[in-house]
């Protein structure tokens, strides 16, 4: 098999392995006639480094944008846990002080009952 670039030749053929040699095509001379050279006028190179300067900025927008829209979430979920917080304080408070009420009322039962 051979391309333009690379030919393979088969050295060494045995039962299931085989042996390539790859010979390389040595590269043709760099042809200055035919390398485009592209001429920027300064306008070009202004506009180009304006057209990047947007890409930045554009980028950094759809980085921020949603940065004030976590911030908010955050501060809902914080406060959202600081009331369930409250809320499971209050009812704390109120089992305990039912539950020290039925004690206090067994108490005085079981006082009535003697």
């Amino acid at each position: 098999t051979s391309t333009s670039i690379l030919k393979v030749k088969q050295i060494n053929k045995r039962a299931f392995r085989q042996a390539f040699k790859l010979i390389l095509r040595p590269p043709s001379p760099f042809c200055l006639a035919c390398a485009k050279e592209k001429d920027l006028s300064l306008k070009e190179i202004k506009r180009k480094l304006e057209a990047a300067e947007e890409r930045r900025q554009s980028e950094e927008v759809q980085v921020l944008k949603p940065l004030p829209e976590r911030r908010e979430h955050k501060q809902e979920v914080f406060e959202k846990a600081l009331e369930n917080d409250t809320f499971i304080s209050i009812v704390e408070e109120k089992l305990i002080v039912k539950v020290e009420k039925i004690k206090e009322n067994e108490e005085a039962n079981l006082a009535a009952t003697m």
